[in-house]
């Protein structure tokens, strides 16, 4: 089983690309991250503070508990 980490970046991907208007480089913009650190979120190479959960889930219009599920 992957890490929730690694579970937290693939749902931000799959949501990010079926349900909002975001790429990768928009998203950061919106939460004013970094491009290459919403990369390496989306990865699972970053630890994502709670506080940009929390602004990732605003953008994306969904709860940070939805985030933290697998995405499969």
């Amino acid at each position: 089983m992957a890490s929730l980490r690694v579970r937290f970046g693939r749902t931000v991907v799959q949501i990010r690309k079926t349900e909002s208007k975001y790429s990768q480089e928009s998203l950061a913009r919106a939460i004013k991250v970094h491009r290459t650190y919403m990369g390496l979120i989306e990865r699972g190479k970053a630890n994502a503070t709670l506080d940009i959960i929390e602004k990732i889930a605003k953008a994306l219009k969904v709860t940070p508990a939805r985030l933290m599920s697998d995405p499969d």
